[in-house]
């Protein structure tokens, strides 16, 4: 398990990541230790997605990915699966109403099959509402699973090579994370972005995601300055 230090976290601009994503781990581990429910633990998760993207944004990310439901996640009892997406309905508005005006896009990554109308309704109105945003886009994993992307990209390709491949991903647009963080203490992708992770770095941490504060952050970001990425080559990249 990486352990981050309490240190300087300044980092050199052309050492920062571009894109980061989060798998944001650990919401009802979080809820149990203070007594809360399964649904107050994936609201607490839901309404820190606002200060962590505002930070990175601050912070000079220019694209921030959070993976919040994954398509294995359905397995889950129904009484949690109907306070997951009740809690995602509710905060993805808010969270829409409280980027845009920071000039955040937002951007849902995932199947659209079999999420309620409520979460739909949910979905068109962040991305509407700050389809004009440029200064940084926030992806949002919901209803996502890295082989079903692959799948389902894989059904539509017809040649051209990894570019045009590429194009068949549900957000084309998103580039290939320089740096994965994974909260709450598990040490694996667990079919997060498949495809678009094949040379990012990983930091894997014990911190319970409601927990992630933007010191959290800024020490995950001078972690990822210090890597040498040779990317296959001999020449350190960065960015």
């Amino acid at each position: 398990m990486h352990e981050l230090t309490d240190q300087s976290t300044s980092v050199e601009a052309d050492r920062l990541p571009r894109t980061v994503a989060i798998m944001t781990d650990g919401h009802s581990r979080w809820a149990r230790t203070r007594g809360l429910s399964i649904e107050e633990g994936h609201a607490a998760g839901a309404a820190l997605a606002i200060p962590r993207a505002r930070d990175a944004c601050e912070l000079g990310i220019e694209q921030l990915a959070l993976y919040c439901f994954s398509t294995e996640n359905w397995t889950r009892s129904a009484a949690e699966l109907d306070g997951i997406m009740r809690v995602f309905a509710h905060h993805l508005v808010r969270t829409a109403e409280a980027l845009d005006p920071f000039d955040i896009r937002i951007r849902i990554v995932g199947s659209r099959a079999g999420l309620p109308q409520t979460v739909l309704d949910a979905v068109d109105l962040a991305e509407t509402s700050t389809a004009d945003n440029s200064r940084m886009t926030l992806f949002v994993g919901f209803n996502y699973g890295g082989r079903q992307e692959l799948l389902d990209a894989a059904q539509r390709y017809d040649g051209g090579g990894e570019q045009a491949f590429q194009q068949l991903l549900y957000a084309p647009d998103m580039r290939d994370p320089d740096l994965i963080i994974r909260t709450g203490g598990e040490r694996r992708l667990s079919n997060c972005f498949l495809w678009q992770s094949s040379y990012s770095e990983l930091l894997f941490l014990e911190e319970l995601w409601p927990d992630f504060s933007r010191r959290s952050l800024e020490m995950a970001l001078a972690d990822y300055g210090k890597r040498e990425r040779r990317l296959g080559g001999r020449t350190v990249a960065h960015g």
